[in-house]
């Protein structure tokens, strides 16, 4: 009797030791962008380790050139505040409404954490910087379009989408509703059909990068991506802890659906908070279409 005890003690302690290791793999702060929460405060002339990867960040959401004087290997082990971070920060900063102060403030960080849309964020205008460290970047306040304002055919109505659900068959139901929304403002009809080689829009769950050129990073990072009109290719990361719903600590699958169906129609990004195309949305949080989101997709298919 008193070995079995002996041996139950030891399972409940052992248990103990390893809640604190289990409460960090759910932390926020051990997501892809969880690093921005101890560069926070960084500035132009600082040199602090970790920069680079803001750097990556804004080149990858469509902030900053990934063009350098420097070499590749270089850039990624370059942790100088410069001039053209600090001025990419700024249109970071502009773009989301935020004082440009080019400092990576805790508003900025706290945005630059959230999870979001692995589409860049002004995908019509490239931020190009000058020699003098300045964006040319030309930040709306609405919607945008993609480069080119490529758009469906016209007399291409009606859309065929496959949906690979994976391990997530809940995600059938949340898809379908997600074209539902777009399909009551526009004039498209959509219908899933089982066969992906004739479908016009191809569904399927994805996970990081391990050399199949994917661009996702695991939970808390980008949730989806989707590209423009014609190319029919939406991916969710399967990484993510995903739901039906406002449900705690996890994300809407028909909300982050009816984002990435934006961008297949040919809706770029949004700097209206309460749009649909809004680059982040925060966990256990749902959202439906904007009217920036009704007059985007009606500018771009009467204009």
């Amino acid at each position: 009797m008193e070995t079995k005890v002996s041996s139950m003690l030891s399972v409940f302690v052992s248990s103990l030791l390893l809640l604190p290791f289990l409460s960090q793999a759910t932390s926020p702060d051990l997501s892809p962008f969880g690093f921005f929460k101890d560069l926070q405060g960084s500035k132009k002339g600082d040199k602090v380790e970790g920069i680079h990867k803001v750097r990556k960040y804004l080149q990858r959401f469509g902030y900053m050139s990934s063009t350098h004087s420097k070499t590749e290997t270089q850039v990624d082990r370059d942790d100088h505040f410069d001039d053209a971070l600090e001025s990419a920060i700024k249109a970071f900063q502009t773009y989301y409404h935020l004082k440009p102060t080019g400092i990576l403030d805790a508003p900025t960080a706290t945005l630059m954490s959230s999870p979001r849309c692995g589409v860049p964020d002004n995908p019509s205008v490239t931020n190009n910087i000058n020699s003098h460290g300045h964006s040319h970047l030309n930040i709306g306040t609405h919607y945008i379009f993609f480069p080119g304002k490529p758009r469906w055919p016209a007399g291409q109505t009606h859309l065929l989408y496959s949906l690979d659900s994976g391990s997530h068959p809940e995600a059938a139901d949340a898809v379908a509703k997600a074209f539902g929304t777009w399909a009551a403002v526009s004039h498209f009809t959509f219908e899933r059909i089982s066969d992906p080689t004739v479908a016009n829009i191809k569904i399927s769950f994805q996970i990081r990068d391990h050399g199949d050129g994917m661009p996702f990073d695991g939970p808390g990072g980008t949730l989806a991506h989707a590209a423009p009109p014609t190319e029919g290719i939406f991916h969710f990361d399967g990484d993510e802890t995903w739901a039906i719903g406002a449900v705690a600590n996890s994300i809407d699958l028909q909300t982050v659906a009816t984002h990435e169906i934006g961008h297949l129609l040919g809706l770029g990004h949004s700097s209206v908070e309460a749009a649909i195309m809004y680059p982040s949305i925060s966990r256990g949080a749902t959202k439906g279409l904007n009217q920036d989101d009704i007059d985007g997709i009606r500018a771009l298919y009467t204009g």
